[in-house]
């Protein structure tokens, strides 16, 4: 019957994996097939790597390849190390793999210009990557950067927010493009900033916090310790009895983002099928609680 669970937990996570290596071959198909044709500049770290890569060009033959994809997968390596033990093993690895197909396709994917209109452009290409980054997202990985980034800080600092971190980031990005290039370069590079993070939010509920009540008459310790290592979240219990059957149950409180539910589900189903799982959504966290992503 363990078997029989971990397989079926294998397949679940095997697909939510593909999923999101998908995802990630979204953003690059838009990357070079919009952004970079038009001369536009992504959010985040990516942005700040495909400045890089402009000023690179103008030094090194570099051809028709875009390596920006390199820059980020090497700036990358030094955010994963620092971030190992910040987030769970297999958040880390879904992650470690969407970077890597993010990477390697901007690389292999020739830039083509489908569009010469630069608002258009920018529209589409911030609908086409914010519609990878969130079925990513949503598959419980990320595409490194600004994300792992975010996670580390509001570890270190509760004052700080996942958000705030990549505001800063992009008006240090964006106020470079505007000193490096031309005015209609930022401002376009802003509308695709925007429309990237309307496309993320409208497929993934990453600022929606939930709470869950999980109701189960098994010993929860294998399940509490699978919560911590691969959730990385706290758990409150309390003993109960029922009061119809009169047997003993232990009720677990955890507090966590939506886009985490779909794993949680999982690790319980997996110790516990009969297990009674309640969730509110939409309630308002204050004090000592983590943002993820």
């Amino acid at each position: 019957m363990n078997i029989l669970k971990d397989k079926r937990l294998l397949m679940y996570e095997g697909r939510r994996t593909l999923l999101a290596m998908l995802g990630a071959a979204i953003y690059a198909v838009g990357t070079n097939l919009f952004i970079v044709p038009s001369g536009l500049y992504s959010s985040g770290i990516m942005g700040l790597c495909q400045v890089v890569r402009t000023l690179l060009v103008e030094c090194l033959p570099i051809g028709n390849v875009d390596i920006a994809g390199i820059i980020y997968y090497i700036i990358n390596i030094p955010i994963f190390v620092i971030g190992y033990r910040k987030m769970g093993k297999k958040f880390l690895l879904k992650t470690l793999l969407c970077v890597t197909v993010m990477s390697g396709g901007m690389a292999v994917i020739p830039v083509t210009q489908i569009v010469e209109d630069p608002m258009l452009a920018s529209v589409i290409g911030g609908i086409i990557c914010g519609a990878g980054v969130g079925v990513l997202l949503r598959m419980g990985a990320s595409g490194g950067g600004m994300d792992i980034v975010g996670v580390i800080l509001v570890k270190w600092r509760q004052d700080f927010s996942v958000g705030r971190v990549n505001l800063m980031m992009n008006l240090v990005l964006y106020g470079a493009c505007l000193f490096l290039f031309d005015v209609e370069t930022a401002l376009y590079s802003v509308i695709n900033a925007a429309v990237y993070s309307v496309a993320i939010d409208r497929l993934h509920a990453q600022n929606i916090n939930v709470e869950v009540n999980v109701i189960t008459k098994i010993s929860s310790q294998e399940l509490e310790r699978e919560v911590f290592s691969e959730l990385g979240r706290g758990i409150t219990k309390w003993k109960t009895v029922g009061a119809y059957t009169h047997e003993e149950s232990h009720i677990l409180y955890i507090m966590m983002s939506k886009y985490e539910v779909h794993q949680l589900k999982a690790i319980v189903h997996k110790h516990d099928p009969q297990a009674f799982i309640v969730i509110n959504e939409g309630v308002h966290v204050e004090g000592n609680y983590l943002k993820k992503l």
